[in-house]
């Protein structure tokens, strides 16, 4: 699981001074950077390793919230496989007649 951890802030100029191999450098190391122009956050460099986990950290979150959402909206009932069909004028057969587009 991603952990938080405050990324370590740089200027814009700082950034360029160090240059990208500096940047990447650093993130390879596991640091997070905050690059900064005029105090207000522009961008951030994070390593490949680092952006997976939060890219995870991300899909975790949407699967929770699905999950509560559909927590919260569940009344109790269930439609089954074959109500659905009839609801759409099929049964099992239908199905299986029907031709795939490969």
């Amino acid at each position: 699981m991603t952990t938080m951890r405050q990324p370590r802030e740089i200027s814009v100029t700082e950034a360029s001074r160090r240059g990208v191999a500096g940047l990447v450098a650093d993130a390879e190391q596991g640091e997070d950077l905050l690059v900064t122009r005029h105090h207000r956050p522009v961008a951030a460099v994070v390593s490949a390793s680092r952006l997976g986990e939060m890219e995870a950290a991300a899909e975790d979150l949407r699967d929770l919230a699905l999950v509560l959402a559909r927590s919260a909206s569940d009344n109790g009932r269930r439609t089954s496989f074959d109500d659905v069909l009839a609801a759409f004028g099929h049964t099992h057969e239908s199905l299986a007649a029907i031709e795939d587009d490969d």
